[in-house]
């Protein structure tokens, strides 16, 4: 019985789709990790919790498939503040995020740093 749970779970890391803007911290991801950790064995691990388990299963096919979208559709799409999806996703990208910290550190840089802006070397950007 454990192989067939695995064999779900591992399907359901298949169909589900992966952020491709943020690489590494996007839920399919971390879907991934933790089906590896949990079926550390493949088919032989043993199931503590069997229940729990199908139920962990039901619960991200019924996400996946949109079941909660489908049923309780959005009059709009957009969240309490105003913005829409896709400045969402702008905002939440490896992009983003990595411009916004390089703003950041050089703030904070301007505020706590006795040198002038101008005498801090600025590195060049990692990959």
């Amino acid at each position: 019985m454990s192989a067939t749970r695995y064999r779900r779970f591992l399907k359901l890391c298949e169909e589900w789709p992966r952020d491709e803007t943020k690489k590494g911290r996007d839920l399919g991801t971390f879907l991934r990790q933790r089906v590896a950790s949990g079926f550390r064995e493949g088919e032989n691990t043993q199931i503590s919790d069997p229940e729990k388990c199908d139920q962990m299963y039901e619960s991200l096919a019924r996400i996946n498939g949109n079941v909660y979208r489908q049923r309780f559709p959005r009059v709009r799409d957009t969240s309490f503040t105003g913005v829409a999806v896709e400045e969402c996703r702008l905002l939440l990208s490896d992009v983003t995020e990595t411009s916004f910290i390089k703003s950041l550190w050089k703030t904070l840089m301007e505020r706590f740093s006795s040198k002038s802006p101008e005498d801090v070397p600025e590195k060049a950007p990692e990959k």
